[in-house]
């Protein structure tokens, strides 16, 4: 076997046993002390570091290789990643949802060892799976005062809260698809009469934005057979709601 050969085996192992069977004791074969990670940092602990971060903030996490291209002292490989976002991940997250992501990276070998690496991945595509960033990035250029918010506040005896806080999750993972929405915030407390109030705002493009929604939520409460005025009875919920302007200083 060619050293080439040995070392695009090399990657894949890394790939099989290393990463995706969390076996990271072989790293100490195939990574030189020379390689150089984040901060400086030296050897197989560099190399392992963002592995492992990856792993804790998504635990059933895989790679599957898609590529894998040998040349000279050169391996190239493109890769797709899918796991479960449980866990923070770089200060963002957890979203509880299954994330994937592509990318590809460039090890360099000596002597039978990675001694550098060259890695770039989707990192936009990441960020809106963890929905740090918007899928419509054009929503970032409206200025703060020309957004539209749309704010309910609800009051409801606290015996209601599972059920609507189940029902107020679907709704806000909805609209997070639906064109013009920017971002959206709920917050509660209980009153001194022992009633739980609950406040929700949604930040949108523009006024047009909030209508189609509005057209687009009450399509999906008649697919899926759900009747927001039998809800608010049965669970004793009042409700007051508004469009509103931000204030311009």
């Amino acid at each position: 076997m060619s050293t080439t050969e040995k070392n695009k085996e090399i990657v894949q192992k890394i790939y099989d046993e290393a990463m995706n069977k969390r076996n990271m004791d072989i790293l100490n074969n195939y990574i030189s002390d020379e390689f150089t990670g984040i901060a400086g940092k030296k050897g197989v602990t560099a190399f392992q570091e963002p592995i492992q971060m990856l792993i804790k903030a998504m635990p059933d996490v895989q790679w599957t290789i898609q590529e894998l291209i040998a040349e000279g002292d050169k391996v190239m490989v493109k890769w797709k990643i899918q796991g479960t976002s449980k866990a923070p991940f770089t200060g963002f997250g957890p979203t509880g949802k299954i994330t994937t992501n592509e990318g590809m990276g460039v090890f360099t070998f000596r002597n039978g060892k990675i001694v550098s690496s060259q890695v770039l991945t989707d990192r936009l595509n990441f960020l809106q799976q963890l929905e740090v960033l918007p899928q419509d990035l054009s929503v970032l250029a409206v200025k703060k005062q020309d957004r539209v918010l749309f704010i309910d506040k609800f009051l409801m005896p606290v015996s209601s809260k599972q059920e609507f806080h189940d029902r107020m999750n679907m709704n806000r993972n909805f609209i997070k698809n639906l064109p013009g929405f920017i971002e959206d915030d709920a917050y509660e407390y209980e009153d001194d009469k022992g009633n739980l109030v609950v406040v929700t705002v949604a930040q949108w493009k523009s006024m047009e934005a909030i209508e189609k929604a509005k057209e687009a939520v009450q399509v999906e409460y008649k697919r899926v057979g759900f009747d927001r005025n039998e809800l608010y009875k049965r669970l004793q919920i009042t409700v007051d709601r508004g469009v509103y302007n931000v204030v311009k200083e």
